[in-house]
């Protein structure tokens, strides 16, 4: 009964979804297999071709020609992994990005398109059934990748910038005694970016895991008025607001969050990154050593109801760039 029930699930939801039609579906020139590798292209941006053909159970001969048609369209970039020049590093280019950006632009349409027709007060019904397949399917999969899912790293959803004010706020006062000035910080630069960033040199990331948020990141640019690198290009961006939850340490979050921001500061021809943060946060200090920054400044302070000391960190991302001290609050 129960094979008989999942098979019928299946063909009722691929029916749903249009996944035998998907471009069509989306009114997009992808098929649905193309599109998942776009997504996790877009939202694991440290990716090489074996992590994608075991993350998406591809043949490699089928991922090997899908990989040289995006390339042919201008929508990835390959390269040798800088960890095992044996493997191919493949990247999004802008093309690749604005395409990924469109396929869930009209994913997420035809999800709130579907959501129209259920009856508001059932929806909460459906959510909870969704998690449930979730859970009972995903149960094999998450022990035989050590307990839980792979972190994905993407852009936050609608509601997800108050999220990363109130994690913040709920994690740093029950870890390091932090008060409501601290909390208000964070508010401040969550705020600024809502209301005015550039997104050619600016991103926030969420990291999902199982599909819950579990940490996050921002990098922003912090140049001075009118300065401007030996190419015209930005000199400076700053790295903020890195946050992974208790119970998602240990699963390699924090250091795909740090790798997110320097590969997007180096693709976006910035010449270095900063960062602020306090000699407590010990566990983010040594994420930031592994990621090649360097300490140069400290400086004692007392806010948010605690004695702290203030450390600047910095990674020079091209020679030459220009050594300054900041002191900003992360």
């Amino acid at each position: 009964m129960a094979v008989q029930e999942m098979r019928a699930f299946n063909r009722f939801y691929t029916n749903l979804i249009g996944a035998l039609d998907y471009g069509k579906h989306l009114y997009t020139p992808y098929t649905l297999t193309e599109s998942r590798v776009l997504y996790e292209l877009a939202h694991a941006p440290r990716t090489d071709a074996a992590d994608l053909r075991a993350e998406l159970s591809l043949d490699a001969g089928y991922l090997s020609r899908l990989l040289t048609k995006f390339e042919r369209d201008g929508l990835v970039g390959r390269a040798p992994s800088e960890e095992d020049a044996r493997r191919q590093r493949i990247t999004l280019t802008s093309q690749g990005r604005e395409a990924a950006t469109l396929l869930d632009e009209r994913s997420r349409e035809a999800v709130v398109s579907l959501l129209d027709r259920v009856e508001p007060q059932r929806r909460p019904e459906l959510a909870d059934a969704l998690r449930t397949v979730r859970s009972i399917l995903g149960t094999d999969g998450a022990v035989a990748r050590g307990g839980r899912g792979t972190p994905v790293l993407r852009e936050p959803a609608p509601g997800e910038l108050g999220w990363i004010v109130q994690r913040h706020a709920a994690v740093y006062a029950a870890e390091y005694g932090f008060n409501t000035e601290f909390e208000g910080l964070v508010a401040r630069i969550v705020a600024d970016y809502a209301q005015d960033h550039d997104p050619r040199l600016e991103r926030v990331w969420i990291a999902e895991m199982d599909g819950t948020p579990v940490g996050s990141i921002m990098c922003v640019r912090d140049d001075e008025p009118g300065v401007r690198g030996d190419d015209g290009g930005p000199v400076t961006a700053r790295l903020r607001l890195l946050l992974v939850e208790p119970e998602a340490r240990g699963h390699g979050v924090g250091e795909r969050l740090v790798g997110a921001v320097v590969d997007f500061a180096r693709e976006a021809g910035y010449e270095e990154v900063t960062l602020w943060t306090n000699d407590t946060l010990s566990a983010a200090r040594v994420l930031y050593q592994r990621a090649g920054f360097t300490l140069v400044a400290e400086q004692p302070h007392h806010s948010y109801g605690a004695d702290l000391i203030g450390q600047d960190w910095r990674l020079l991302l091209k020679e030459g760039a220009a050594a300054r001290q900041k002191g900003t609050p992360q």
